[in-house]
């Protein structure tokens, strides 16, 4: 190792700190080594202390330009939706692209002054940043008007959860609004917003969209800077829109994406104006005779999708129905079979513990270029305290237990191993895709379940399995990173009371960068049919 500078004027650390710290590690120094030692960590210590502050280069609002009013947690938060409210906009907005409309920031992004509790109580916390989602959508004359409730550090694809408490579906009182994007779902679903910006890693735009009836897009991964969230995995992150139509979605899609020259997962991102501007294109579909709409379209079926364990054969029913009316929309409609989607879901499982465990619950982002929220990481530990474990939900609970087991067991060999995998996975879809402009699959495997009577208090097993392959046809797309948009199509019977209709939600994939692709399919199903009035 090179050192930059040797301070043998600096205090002297003592000899028996670093023998100690060297013991934790199971390692053993001579006296040479930790007298030389001491000599050189001191001045470690010395530079340490000599580094500015990094105030400098946080971006701090300018609360004059971007007034909040009103932070308050509701004493009535609309049967879960809420996590807090406030009223954010801009005095001198530099569009109209949002004029007005209303929106809410998933309760992992940060708004200045407004608490940000990621669902969980395990770290209390009140960001000072903005994150850059929340900057533009006032910046395109959009109001924040709140933050919606999100489960348990965002790792629940059941929303009863969070710390604000259960999340109802909009559609039926009881049963889950999915997760873990969870009040997002449920404050658009139910009419309460015009907007919400969820977050995804295995679904979590899209399991809340499909099960509250409303339109969510997981962009191509580095699309929308996630510049001021509370990461989950940096290779997984995703943020995206989640509206009533598709047209909103395409519009808040343009207001987010593009370069913030803070996310390094944008650092090769080079879009031209055109392909950031999705409305215009998504509006041209739609002008089209309903016959010609799609014309030119090729759209591939994937075989692999409608055959996860356990799925519900009225969800088949309702998406393959859906699927066979793009041929009147003039697509071009096709079976393909990936058989690596398959793999997909078990290589999601498998590589999540290790990087996922260390970003989410212990704020680790070594070797990334972004924006690190220090205050909060100043509140996290090497390891959780027994406190925070306990704060946890059942799934964040068994990410952090995965974590130590595979951080013991198995170690960076198998996390590179799933990388890897991830990769090769990745190309199969990319080879489909050449042959198709979108793939198309159900969404979920099954209708919304109901909510437990007890939260989670059945315990770790009990409640996990109740979402068992929820992911099956969402997980993937966060490891390839294609842009993967979820439609409602239709109501089905409730697993558990068949008088019980609940909304069914079809995903459309395509082209990495050409999330536009995913819109102008979805418009054209949306402007052709009425969801609500179709039923398996």
């Amino acid at each position: 190792m090179s050192i930059v500078r040797v301070d043998t004027e600096a205090p002297q650390v003592a000899v028996q700190d670093v023998q100690d710290i060297a013991a934790k590690s199971g390692l053993k120094l001579s006296d040479q080594m930790a007298t030389d030692y001491v000599t050189l960590v001191s001045g470690l210590e010395a530079v340490i202390a000599s580094l500015p502050d990094d105030s400098c280069v946080i971006p701090i609002p300018d609360l004059a330009k971007y007034p909040r009013s009103d932070i308050h947690f509701p004493t009535d938060n609309d049967l879960g939706g809420w996590a807090a409210k406030v009223t954010a906009k801009c005095t001198v907005p530099t569009s109209n692209l949002l004029g007005g409309r209303t929106i809410a920031l998933k309760d992992n992004i940060a708004l200045a002054g407004v608490p940000c509790m990621n669902g969980t109580s395990m770290v209390e916390w009140t960001p000072k940043v903005d994150a850059t989602v929340a900057t533009r959508v006032m910046d395109a004359g959009g109001i924040i008007v709140g933050k919606a409730a999100c489960e348990n550090a965002c790792f629940e694809g059941l929303s009863a959860t969070a710390i604000t408490g259960n999340v109802h579906n909009p559609w039926a009182h009881g049963y889950s609004a999915g997760g873990s994007s969870s009040g997002s779902g449920r404050l658009v679903g139910a009419g309460l917003v015009d907007m919400s910006i969820g977050c995804d890693q295995a679904g979590s735009i899209r399991i809340p969209s499909a099960s509250c009836g409303i339109v969510g897009l997981k962009p191509t991964w580095g699309m929308v800077p996630y510049t001021g969230i509370i990461n989950l995995d940096a290779a997984l992150d995703h943020a995206g829109p989640m509206t009533r139509t598709v047209r909103d979605c395409a519009l808040l899609l343009e207001a987010i994406a593009g370069p913030d020259s803070w996310d390094d997962r944008q650092a090769l991102l080079d879009l031209d104006d055109r392909r950031l501007k999705f409305v215009e294109r998504v509006d041209g579909i739609v002008s089209k005779p309903q016959s010609e709409m799609l014309s030119g379209i090729k759209i591939g079926v994937l075989q692999e999708g409608f055959q996860i364990d356990g799925q519900d054969e009225n969800i088949v029913k309702c998406v393959q129905a859906a699927v066979d009316k793009f041929k009147a929309l003039g697509a071009e409609v096709a079976p393909v079979s990936i058989p690596e989607h398959k793999l997909a879901p078990l290589v999601w499982m498998s590589s999540i513990g290790l990087s996922c465990g260390r970003q989410a619950l212990l704020g680790g982002m070594e070797g990334r270029k972004q924006l690190y929220m220090t205050d909060r990481l100043a509140l996290i530990g090497s390891r959780l305290t027994q406190q925070q474990f306990d704060a946890l939900g059942p799934g964040a609970a068994s990410l952090y237990l995965n974590h130590l087991w595979l951080s013991e067991k198995h170690g960076l060999v198998h996390q590179g191993k799933c990388m890897n995998l991830q990769k090769f996975i990745s190309d199969a879809y990319d080879k489909a895709l050449k042959q198709f402009d979108v793939l198309v699959m159900p969404t979920l495997p099954h209708p919304a379940p109901k909510l437990p009577e007890h939260r989670y208090e059945e315990g770790l097993l009990k409640f996990t399995m109740r979402t068992t392959g929820m992911i099956a046809n969402t997980s993937p797309f966060d490891n390839s990173g294609h842009p993967a948009i979820s439609i409602p199509v239709g109501f089905v019977p409730a697993r558990e009371d068949a008088n019980v209709r609940l909304p069914a939600g079809m995903q459309l994939v395509g082209r990495k960068y050409e999330d536009v692709d995913c819109l102008k399919v979805a418009a054209a199903w949306e402007k052709a049919y009425d969801w609500k009035i179709l039923q398996s």
